[in-house]
Protein backbone atom coordinates (compact mmCIF):
# COMPACT_ATOMS: atom_id res chain seq x y z
CA UNK A 1 0.00 0.00 0.00
CA UNK A 2 1.73 3.49 -1.34
CA UNK A 3 0.43 5.75 1.30
CA UNK A 4 -1.09 8.96 0.23
CA UNK A 5 -0.53 11.01 3.63
CA UNK A 6 2.27 10.78 6.05
CA UNK A 7 1.87 8.39 8.77
CA UNK A 8 5.49 8.12 9.86
CA UNK A 9 4.40 9.48 13.68
CA UNK A 10 2.50 5.92 13.93
CA UNK A 11 5.84 4.26 13.47
CA UNK A 12 6.17 2.93 16.96
CA UNK A 13 2.23 2.83 17.74
CA UNK A 14 1.21 -0.71 18.93
CA UNK A 15 4.13 -2.41 18.90
CA UNK A 16 4.08 -5.09 21.89
CA UNK A 17 0.50 -4.06 22.78
CA UNK A 18 -1.12 -7.12 23.61
CA UNK A 19 -4.81 -5.25 22.00
CA UNK A 20 -3.14 -3.87 18.98
CA UNK A 21 -3.55 -6.42 16.75
CA UNK A 22 -1.92 -4.29 13.86
CA UNK A 23 -3.38 -5.53 10.24
CA UNK A 24 -1.03 -7.58 8.18
CA UNK A 25 -0.69 -4.53 5.68
CA UNK A 26 -1.01 -1.08 5.85
CA UNK A 27 2.65 -0.08 7.38
CA UNK A 28 2.31 3.04 9.43
CA UNK A 29 -1.28 3.51 8.40
CA UNK A 30 -2.13 0.14 9.85
CA UNK A 31 -0.64 1.11 12.99
CA UNK A 32 -2.88 4.40 13.63
CA UNK A 33 -5.95 2.08 12.73
CA UNK A 34 -4.78 -0.39 15.39
CA UNK A 35 -4.00 2.33 18.14
CA UNK A 36 -8.15 1.71 18.66
CA UNK A 37 -7.86 -0.26 22.02
CA UNK A 38 -12.00 -1.04 21.23
CA UNK A 39 -13.45 -0.04 25.19
CA UNK A 40 -16.18 1.41 23.33
CA UNK A 41 -15.93 4.83 24.88
CA UNK A 42 -17.06 6.12 21.50
CA UNK A 43 -20.44 4.59 22.01
CA UNK A 44 -21.24 6.07 24.82
CA UNK A 45 -23.34 9.57 24.87
CA UNK A 46 -21.44 11.54 27.49
CA UNK A 47 -21.47 15.30 27.07
CA UNK A 48 -18.68 15.81 24.56
CA UNK A 49 -18.03 16.11 21.08
CA UNK A 50 -17.30 12.03 19.89
CA UNK A 51 -19.35 10.58 18.00
CA UNK A 52 -21.84 12.37 16.14
CA UNK A 53 -22.59 9.75 13.45
CA UNK A 54 -23.04 7.03 16.62
CA UNK A 55 -25.06 9.88 18.66
CA UNK A 56 -27.68 10.00 15.43
CA UNK A 57 -28.22 6.59 14.82
CA UNK A 58 -27.26 4.60 17.85
CA UNK A 59 -25.53 2.00 15.77
CA UNK A 60 -21.82 0.90 16.87
CA UNK A 61 -21.01 0.39 13.49
CA UNK A 62 -21.08 4.16 13.02
CA UNK A 63 -18.59 4.78 15.90
CA UNK A 64 -14.57 5.53 15.26
CA UNK A 65 -14.44 1.42 17.03
CA UNK A 66 -17.13 0.06 14.45
CA UNK A 67 -15.07 1.68 11.92
CA UNK A 68 -11.56 0.71 12.60
CA UNK A 69 -13.25 -2.98 12.74
CA UNK A 70 -13.71 -2.89 9.01
CA UNK A 71 -10.39 -0.83 8.47
CA UNK A 72 -8.40 -3.73 10.20
CA UNK A 73 -10.80 -6.90 8.09
CA UNK A 74 -9.74 -4.29 5.08
CA UNK A 75 -6.11 -4.23 5.58
CA UNK A 76 -6.10 -7.82 6.93
CA UNK A 77 -7.46 -8.77 2.98
CA UNK A 78 -10.82 -9.70 4.11
CA UNK A 79 -12.12 -7.75 2.18
CA UNK A 80 -11.11 -8.91 -0.81
CA UNK A 81 -7.98 -7.34 -3.49
CA UNK A 82 -9.37 -4.09 -3.63
CA UNK A 83 -10.84 -3.51 -0.12
CA UNK A 84 -10.54 0.56 -0.66
CA UNK A 85 -13.09 -0.05 -3.64
CA UNK A 86 -15.10 -2.28 -1.56
CA UNK A 87 -18.92 -0.86 -0.34
CA UNK A 88 -18.67 -2.49 2.67
CA UNK A 89 -15.68 -0.30 3.66
CA UNK A 90 -17.62 3.24 2.36
CA UNK A 91 -20.63 1.84 4.67
CA UNK A 92 -17.85 1.80 7.68
CA UNK A 93 -16.78 5.67 6.97
CA UNK A 94 -19.29 7.30 5.01
CA UNK A 95 -21.07 8.55 8.30
CA UNK A 96 -17.49 10.25 9.57
CA UNK A 97 -17.55 13.89 9.67
CA UNK A 98 -14.02 14.46 10.83
CA UNK A 99 -14.62 16.21 13.83
CA UNK A 100 -11.52 15.36 15.52
CA UNK A 101 -13.35 14.69 19.05
CA UNK A 102 -11.84 11.06 18.96
CA UNK A 103 -8.94 12.43 18.57
CA UNK A 104 -9.08 14.22 21.77
CA UNK A 105 -11.91 11.72 23.67
CA UNK A 106 -10.87 8.79 22.41
CA UNK A 107 -8.59 7.21 25.09
CA UNK A 108 -5.73 6.26 22.65
CA UNK A 109 -6.34 9.18 20.51
CA UNK A 110 -7.50 7.49 17.04
CA UNK A 111 -7.28 10.37 14.76
CA UNK A 112 -10.32 9.11 12.33
CA UNK A 113 -10.52 12.04 10.66
CA UNK A 114 -7.00 11.68 9.18
CA UNK A 115 -7.97 8.29 8.69
CA UNK A 116 -10.86 9.12 6.74
CA UNK A 117 -8.87 11.42 4.42
CA UNK A 118 -6.85 8.76 3.69
CA UNK A 119 -9.20 6.27 2.82
CA UNK A 120 -10.99 9.19 0.88
CA UNK A 121 -7.95 9.12 -1.08
CA UNK A 122 -7.18 5.59 -1.58
CA UNK A 123 -10.69 5.28 -3.11
CA UNK A 124 -10.22 7.80 -5.52
CA UNK A 125 -7.17 6.72 -6.81
CA UNK A 126 -9.65 3.66 -7.89
CA UNK A 127 -12.62 5.14 -9.07
CA UNK A 128 -12.00 8.51 -9.80
CA UNK A 129 -13.34 11.60 -7.92
CA UNK A 130 -16.59 12.34 -8.42
CA UNK A 131 -17.79 15.63 -10.01
CA UNK A 132 -19.30 16.86 -6.96
CA UNK A 133 -16.17 16.37 -5.08
CA UNK A 134 -14.23 18.06 -7.57
CA UNK A 135 -16.74 20.91 -7.26
CA UNK A 136 -16.93 21.10 -4.32
CA UNK A 137 -13.04 20.71 -3.15
CA UNK A 138 -12.58 23.34 -6.16
CA UNK A 139 -15.06 26.35 -4.36
CA UNK A 140 -12.04 28.55 -3.28
CA UNK A 141 -11.00 28.41 -7.15
CA UNK A 142 -13.99 28.47 -8.69
CA UNK A 143 -14.75 31.94 -6.72
CA UNK A 144 -12.05 33.90 -7.52
CA UNK A 145 -11.89 32.76 -11.40
CA UNK A 146 -16.11 32.08 -12.66
CA UNK A 147 -17.56 35.03 -11.34
CA UNK A 148 -20.60 33.46 -12.61
CA UNK A 149 -20.57 30.83 -10.33
CA UNK A 150 -21.62 33.74 -7.41
CA UNK A 151 -24.64 34.35 -9.10
CA UNK A 152 -25.29 30.98 -10.08
CA UNK A 153 -25.58 29.86 -6.17
CA UNK A 154 -27.98 32.66 -5.58
CA UNK A 155 -30.29 31.91 -8.72
CA UNK A 156 -29.96 28.21 -7.10
CA UNK A 157 -31.35 29.30 -3.79
CA UNK A 158 -34.13 31.12 -5.37
CA UNK A 159 -35.43 28.15 -8.25
CA UNK A 160 -36.67 24.87 -7.38
CA UNK A 161 -36.67 23.71 -10.42
CA UNK A 162 -32.69 24.69 -10.44
CA UNK A 163 -32.22 22.95 -6.89
CA UNK A 164 -34.00 19.96 -8.22
CA UNK A 165 -31.84 19.82 -11.45
CA UNK A 166 -28.65 20.50 -9.16
CA UNK A 167 -29.53 16.67 -7.00
CA UNK A 168 -30.24 15.00 -9.63
CA UNK A 169 -26.55 15.95 -11.65
CA UNK A 170 -24.52 16.77 -8.51
CA UNK A 171 -26.49 15.09 -5.93
CA UNK A 172 -26.79 18.30 -3.30
CA UNK A 173 -29.73 18.36 -1.56
CA UNK A 174 -32.64 20.83 -3.21
CA UNK A 175 -34.33 20.73 0.33
CA UNK A 176 -31.11 22.53 1.69
CA UNK A 177 -29.66 26.19 0.13
CA UNK A 178 -26.59 26.73 0.20
CA UNK A 179 -24.38 29.14 1.52
CA UNK A 180 -24.30 32.49 -0.52
CA UNK A 181 -21.12 34.21 -1.63
CA UNK A 182 -21.02 38.15 -0.27
CA UNK A 183 -21.87 40.85 -2.81
CA UNK A 184 -18.21 41.50 -3.02
CA UNK A 185 -14.96 39.50 -1.40
CA UNK A 186 -12.81 40.92 0.81
CA UNK A 187 -10.37 43.31 -0.79
CA UNK A 188 -6.71 41.73 -0.11
CA UNK A 189 -5.28 44.08 -2.38
CA UNK A 190 -4.39 47.26 0.09
CA UNK A 191 -1.87 45.64 1.70
CA UNK A 192 1.35 47.17 3.62
CA UNK A 193 4.23 45.20 3.30
CA UNK A 194 3.92 41.54 5.04
CA UNK A 195 6.01 41.99 8.26
CA UNK A 196 8.68 38.69 6.90
CA UNK A 197 11.79 39.75 8.84
CA UNK A 198 10.90 40.58 12.57
CA UNK A 199 11.08 44.38 12.59
CA UNK A 200 8.43 44.51 15.26
CA UNK A 201 7.53 42.21 17.90
CA UNK A 202 3.31 43.67 17.25
CA UNK A 203 3.74 42.44 14.03
CA UNK A 204 0.88 39.61 13.00
CA UNK A 205 -0.28 38.28 9.84
CA UNK A 206 -4.00 38.09 9.24
CA UNK A 207 -4.92 35.09 6.91
CA UNK A 208 -8.12 35.60 5.29
CA UNK A 209 -9.48 32.06 4.77
CA UNK A 210 -12.17 31.12 1.41
CA UNK A 211 -15.00 31.39 3.90
CA UNK A 212 -14.12 35.04 4.99
CA UNK A 213 -13.24 36.02 1.79
CA UNK A 214 -16.23 34.80 -0.01
CA UNK A 215 -18.67 34.61 2.29
CA UNK A 216 -18.44 36.68 5.20
CA UNK A 217 -16.03 39.75 4.04
CA UNK A 218 -17.28 41.50 7.72
CA UNK A 219 -16.11 39.00 9.97
CA UNK A 220 -12.38 39.80 8.23
CA UNK A 221 -12.45 43.53 8.07
CA UNK A 222 -13.98 43.12 12.34
CA UNK A 223 -10.51 41.24 13.13
CA UNK A 224 -8.11 43.49 10.94
CA UNK A 225 -10.34 46.40 13.00
CA UNK A 226 -9.56 45.11 16.50
CA UNK A 227 -6.59 44.01 15.97
CA UNK A 228 -5.05 47.24 14.39
CA UNK A 229 -7.23 48.91 17.75
CA UNK A 230 -5.36 46.73 20.44
CA UNK A 231 -1.55 48.21 18.48
CA UNK A 232 -0.73 45.38 16.19
CA UNK A 233 0.95 46.40 12.85
CA UNK A 234 -1.88 43.56 10.57
CA UNK A 235 -0.57 42.43 7.46
CA UNK A 236 -2.90 40.07 4.92
CA UNK A 237 -1.22 37.00 4.02
CA UNK A 238 -1.29 37.15 -0.02
CA UNK A 239 0.28 34.67 -2.39
CA UNK A 240 4.28 35.90 -3.76
CA UNK A 241 4.92 37.72 -6.87
CA UNK A 242 6.63 34.66 -8.12
CA UNK A 243 3.87 32.40 -7.20
CA UNK A 244 2.06 30.10 -10.09
CA UNK A 245 -1.11 32.08 -9.81
CA UNK A 246 -0.12 35.15 -7.99
CA UNK A 247 -3.03 36.86 -8.02
CA UNK A 248 -5.67 34.00 -6.29
CA UNK A 249 -6.06 33.96 -2.65
CA UNK A 250 -3.54 31.67 -0.79
CA UNK A 251 -5.89 28.45 0.48
CA UNK A 252 -5.14 25.79 3.57
CA UNK A 253 -6.26 22.98 1.45
CA UNK A 254 -9.24 22.05 3.16
CA UNK A 255 -11.89 21.51 0.96
CA UNK A 256 -9.65 19.46 -0.68
CA UNK A 257 -8.49 17.37 2.30
CA UNK A 258 -12.26 16.72 3.16
CA UNK A 259 -12.30 15.27 0.22
CA UNK A 260 -9.67 13.19 -0.38
CA UNK A 261 -8.15 15.03 -2.91
CA UNK A 262 -4.65 15.17 -1.07
CA UNK A 263 -2.21 16.15 -4.27
CA UNK A 264 -4.18 19.07 -4.79
CA UNK A 265 -4.44 19.82 -0.72
CA UNK A 266 -0.79 19.82 -0.72
CA UNK A 267 0.13 21.82 -3.51
CA UNK A 268 -2.35 24.50 -1.30
CA UNK A 269 0.16 23.98 1.28
CA UNK A 270 3.42 24.38 -0.32
CA UNK A 271 1.71 27.53 -1.91
CA UNK A 272 1.14 29.31 1.61
CA UNK A 273 4.34 27.38 2.93
CA UNK A 274 6.37 29.69 0.29
CA UNK A 275 4.37 32.72 1.21
CA UNK A 276 5.08 32.32 5.23
CA UNK A 277 8.88 30.95 5.07
CA UNK A 278 10.69 34.19 6.16
CA UNK A 279 7.44 35.06 8.64
CA UNK A 280 8.31 31.56 10.30
CA UNK A 281 11.62 32.17 10.48
CA UNK A 282 10.91 35.43 12.22
CA UNK A 283 8.70 34.20 14.30
CA UNK A 284 5.90 36.44 13.22
CA UNK A 285 2.84 35.24 14.48
CA UNK A 286 -0.40 34.02 11.84
CA UNK A 287 -3.99 34.21 13.01
CA UNK A 288 -7.10 33.50 10.95
CA UNK A 289 -10.69 33.35 11.38
CA UNK A 290 -12.06 29.77 10.96
CA UNK A 291 -11.42 26.82 13.28
CA UNK A 292 -11.22 24.32 10.13
CA UNK A 293 -8.96 25.79 8.14
CA UNK A 294 -6.63 26.79 11.09
CA UNK A 295 -6.58 23.27 12.76
CA UNK A 296 -5.54 22.10 8.99
CA UNK A 297 -2.60 23.90 8.91
CA UNK A 298 -2.22 23.13 12.40
CA UNK A 299 -2.58 19.44 12.16
CA UNK A 300 -3.40 18.02 8.91
CA UNK A 301 -0.35 19.65 7.00
CA UNK A 302 2.30 17.78 9.16
CA UNK A 303 0.43 14.91 7.43
CA UNK A 304 1.15 16.38 3.82
CA UNK A 305 5.12 15.25 4.08
CA UNK A 306 6.27 18.73 4.02
CA UNK A 307 9.17 19.02 6.37
CA UNK A 308 9.63 21.45 8.31
CA UNK A 309 8.09 24.30 7.10
CA UNK A 310 4.52 22.46 8.44
CA UNK A 311 5.70 22.20 11.72
CA UNK A 312 7.16 25.76 12.09
CA UNK A 313 3.60 26.51 10.99
CA UNK A 314 1.89 24.30 13.47
CA UNK A 315 3.39 25.84 16.11
CA UNK A 316 2.90 29.64 15.40
CA UNK A 317 -0.21 30.24 13.81
CA UNK A 318 -3.45 30.49 16.17
CA UNK A 319 -7.44 31.30 15.95
CA UNK A 320 -8.25 34.75 16.36
CA UNK A 321 -9.67 34.23 20.09
CA UNK A 322 -6.39 32.20 20.83
CA UNK A 323 -4.22 35.12 20.04
CA UNK A 324 -5.68 37.35 22.17
CA UNK A 325 -6.21 35.20 24.74
CA UNK A 326 -2.61 34.38 24.62
CA UNK A 327 -1.31 38.01 24.43
CA UNK A 328 -3.74 39.40 26.98
CA UNK A 329 -2.16 36.60 29.61
CA UNK A 330 1.10 37.93 28.45
CA UNK A 331 -0.17 41.30 29.47
CA UNK A 332 0.27 42.36 25.99
CA UNK A 333 -3.27 42.66 24.73
CA UNK A 334 -4.62 45.70 27.12
CA UNK A 335 -7.48 47.02 24.47
CA UNK A 336 -10.57 47.72 26.88
CA UNK A 337 -13.83 47.16 25.53
CA UNK A 338 -17.58 48.77 26.47
CA UNK A 339 -20.71 46.58 27.44
CA UNK A 340 -22.78 45.41 24.76
CA UNK A 341 -26.73 45.74 24.96
CA UNK A 342 -27.98 43.04 28.21
CA UNK A 343 -29.08 39.54 26.47
CA UNK A 344 -27.96 36.21 27.27
CA UNK A 345 -25.56 35.32 24.40
CA UNK A 346 -25.76 31.00 23.75
CA UNK A 347 -22.02 30.24 21.91
CA UNK A 348 -21.69 27.16 20.34
CA UNK A 349 -18.29 25.96 19.35
CA UNK A 350 -16.77 24.48 16.13
CA UNK A 351 -15.80 20.19 16.62
CA UNK A 352 -12.35 21.88 15.32
CA UNK A 353 -12.09 24.30 18.41
CA UNK A 354 -13.28 21.44 21.06
CA UNK A 355 -10.75 19.00 19.44
CA UNK A 356 -7.82 21.72 20.85
CA UNK A 357 -9.20 22.95 23.45
CA UNK A 358 -9.65 26.35 22.17
CA UNK A 359 -12.87 26.86 23.64
CA UNK A 360 -11.10 27.95 26.75
CA UNK A 361 -9.71 30.33 25.06
CA UNK A 362 -12.68 31.81 23.68
CA UNK A 363 -14.25 31.86 26.86
CA UNK A 364 -11.17 34.06 28.04
CA UNK A 365 -11.48 36.11 25.46
CA UNK A 366 -15.39 36.52 26.14
CA UNK A 367 -15.19 37.64 29.46
CA UNK A 368 -13.08 40.47 28.39
CA UNK A 369 -16.06 41.93 27.50
CA UNK A 370 -17.79 43.98 30.58
CA UNK A 371 -21.20 42.48 31.73
CA UNK A 372 -21.29 40.25 29.10
CA UNK A 373 -23.63 37.31 29.79
CA UNK A 374 -22.75 34.05 27.54
CA UNK A 375 -23.46 30.38 28.15
CA UNK A 376 -21.52 27.23 26.22
CA UNK A 377 -24.36 24.80 24.59
CA UNK A 378 -22.92 21.60 25.39
CA UNK A 379 -23.70 19.61 22.10
CA UNK A 380 -21.90 17.84 19.76
CA UNK A 381 -20.72 18.41 15.79
CA UNK A 382 -23.74 20.84 14.08
CA UNK A 383 -23.85 18.57 11.24
CA UNK A 384 -23.44 20.48 8.59
CA UNK A 385 -19.39 19.47 8.28
CA UNK A 386 -18.38 21.12 5.00
CA UNK A 387 -20.33 19.50 2.21
CA UNK A 388 -21.88 16.66 4.43
CA UNK A 389 -25.02 18.42 5.32
CA UNK A 390 -25.82 19.96 1.63
CA UNK A 391 -24.98 15.97 0.22
CA UNK A 392 -28.42 14.88 -0.40
CA UNK A 393 -27.88 11.37 0.70
CA UNK A 394 -26.65 13.21 4.13
CA UNK A 395 -29.15 15.94 4.41
CA UNK A 396 -31.48 14.21 7.07
CA UNK A 397 -28.62 13.06 9.19
CA UNK A 398 -27.01 15.92 9.21
CA UNK A 399 -30.33 18.03 10.70
CA UNK A 400 -30.46 14.59 13.41
CA UNK A 401 -27.15 15.51 14.02
CA UNK A 402 -28.55 18.88 14.54
CA UNK A 403 -30.84 17.84 16.57
CA UNK A 404 -29.65 15.95 18.87
CA UNK A 405 -28.34 19.80 21.65
CA UNK A 406 -28.00 22.53 19.48
CA UNK A 407 -31.09 23.26 17.84
CA UNK A 408 -33.04 22.10 21.03
CA UNK A 409 -31.00 24.39 22.65
CA UNK A 410 -31.24 27.09 20.74
CA UNK A 411 -35.15 26.89 20.67
CA UNK A 412 -35.39 26.62 24.55
CA UNK A 413 -33.95 30.25 24.55
CA UNK A 414 -35.64 31.99 21.89
CA UNK A 415 -34.47 35.64 22.44
CA UNK A 416 -31.01 34.70 22.84
CA UNK A 417 -27.96 36.18 21.02
CA UNK A 418 -26.28 32.98 18.98
CA UNK A 419 -22.18 33.22 18.70
CA UNK A 420 -20.55 30.62 16.21
CA UNK A 421 -17.03 30.51 14.81
CA UNK A 422 -17.56 27.86 12.15
CA UNK A 423 -18.72 28.98 8.85
CA UNK A 424 -20.57 25.65 8.74
CA UNK A 425 -22.00 26.08 12.37
CA UNK A 426 -23.43 29.59 11.34
CA UNK A 427 -25.09 27.83 8.16
CA UNK A 428 -26.81 24.93 10.24
CA UNK A 429 -27.98 27.29 12.46
CA UNK A 430 -29.31 29.06 9.85
CA UNK A 431 -30.64 26.63 8.39
CA UNK A 432 -32.19 24.28 11.21
CA UNK A 433 -33.67 27.36 13.54
CA UNK A 434 -33.83 29.90 11.01
CA UNK A 435 -31.31 32.43 13.15
CA UNK A 436 -27.92 34.29 12.30
CA UNK A 437 -24.91 33.26 14.33
CA UNK A 438 -22.35 36.17 14.78
CA UNK A 439 -18.63 35.28 14.88
CA UNK A 440 -16.21 36.86 17.98
CA UNK A 441 -14.54 39.32 15.83
CA UNK A 442 -17.97 40.86 14.96
CA UNK A 443 -18.74 40.63 18.58
CA UNK A 444 -15.12 42.17 19.65
CA UNK A 445 -15.55 44.66 17.01
CA UNK A 446 -18.77 46.20 18.19
CA UNK A 447 -17.27 46.23 21.74
CA UNK A 448 -14.85 48.91 20.28
CA UNK A 449 -15.10 51.69 22.46
CA UNK A 450 -15.35 54.17 19.48
CA UNK A 451 -17.71 51.17 17.78
CA UNK A 452 -21.14 51.55 17.68
CA UNK A 453 -22.80 47.95 17.35
CA UNK A 454 -24.38 46.90 14.53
Amino acid sequence: MRHLLDWTAYETAGQGDAYAGIPATGGDFAKAVAVCIGDKQCQRKPKGVMCPSFRATDDPAHSPGGRVKVLKAALNGELGDDAFADPRLAAAMELCVGCKGCKRECANQVDMAAIKIEYQAQRNARLGVSLRDRMVASLPEQLQHRHFVRGLIRWRNRAPWLAKLGEVIFGISAKRRLPEPAAAPFNLAPNQSLPLHGGDDKDVILFVDTFALHFDPEIASAAHQVLTAAGYNVSLLQALADDDEPERALCCGRTYLSLGQVDAARHEAQRMHRALRPALAAGTPIVGLEPSCILSLRDDHLKLGLGEDAVALSKQVYLFEEFIAKEHDRKRFTLEFKALPKGMTLVHGHCHQKAVGAMKSLRKVLRLIPEFEFEFIEASCCGMAGSFGVEAEHAAISMQMAELDLLPALRAAPDANILANGFSCRHQIREGADRQATHVALLLRDALKDATPC
